[in-house]
């Protein structure tokens, strides 16, 4: 996994121009199309003649490989409007981080994958013609995580009332994700269990090098907070704050901790001692020598 990651870094770093710049941007107009068209349909719906259908691709419908991804996830005009809405923004903001290679990649594996498991799954079930057997939810799906993993303290307005970390919505995807994987290996189709564990897959493949570092991260943390020498250290910390009331005083205006609990303190290496400043004089001070 960590090499596939560094291939992938190594590939869009030696073609910058690969990829489709607002990838998100068409995709999303896409959607829109297809379901006003739906919407305004006396006959036969637009999604029935794009979506993806094995056995009619396999009878030469070959666009069902690209056209599903404008199927619209969502029915209810409010909550398409609201996921288009929220996946256009976290499509735009990723290819900002990213650039247009890592994230047209991120989302071309995602959907090729897809593609695979879908055509798993209609061999499997006898190769029915009328199977529908991939769609772009947990392609979108893995878009939040990734979003998640890099701005896990963003909040989103639940409801447009209460203010959620995405990390937490991520945590509690990932929950629901293994429920239906579980779900799908307990009643005896592993092939549907496929489907958002590619999405898992997808998501590994991009942030396995970021995932292994903060969990080495976390552990270093906690070493190094049950170490003896921190603990004797904030212990003498306690004592000495206890003692004169304040912990950190600036030599030169006298500020403390005490009296002004957000302001930063430093200690300068080039005064000859143990001096202590403020942020409004750690760089404007006479050294000690």
């Amino acid at each position: 996994m960590s090499a596939l990651s560094r291939w992938l870094d190594r590939f869009c770093y030696n073609h910058p121009n690969f990829g489709i710049p607002n990838l998100m941007k068409y995709i999303a107009i896409g959607n829109v199309a297809v379901f006003l068209l739906d919407m305004f349909s006396t006959q036969i719906s637009l999604t029935t003649l794009i979506g993806f259908y094995p056995g009619l691709i396999l009878r030469g419908e070959i666009w069902r490989l690209f056209t599903f991804i404008f199927v619209p996830i969502n029915s209810h005009p409010i909550w398409f409007v609201f996921s288009l809405m929220l996946y256009y923004f976290l499509g735009t903001t990723l290819e900002r981080q990213w650039g247009t290679a890592r994230f047209s990649l991120f989302y071309g594996l995602g959907v090729a994958l897809n593609i695979l498991v879908g055509f798993a799954i209609y061999f499997a079930a006898g190769q029915p013609l009328g199977i529908l057997s991939a769609n772009m939810y947990y392609v979108n799906m893995s878009l939040f995580f990734a979003f998640a993993t890099l701005y896990p303290d963003t909040q989103f307005m639940i409801y447009f009332i209460i203010p959620v970390k995405v990390k937490w919505l991520a945590w509690l995807d990932a929950a629901l994700f293994a429920l239906e994987i579980l779900g799908s290996l307990f009643s005896r189709q592993p092939l549907m269990a496929l489907i958002p564990i590619v999405a898992l897959f997808n998501y590994l493949v991009f942030f396995w090098d970021d995932l292994t570092g903060m969990v080495r991260r976390t552990g270093e943390r906690a070493a190094y907070r049950s170490r003896p020498q921190t603990i004797n250290f904030k212990k003498a910390q306690k004592q000495v704050q206890q003692r004169r009331g304040y912990l950190h005083k600036c030599a030169v205006c006298g500020v403390t901790d005490a009296d002004n609990p957000n302001m930063e303190f430093r200690y300068c290496s080039k005064c000859s001692g143990y001096y202590c400043y403020c942020m409004d004089h750690i760089n404007n001070h006479t050294h000690v020598t």
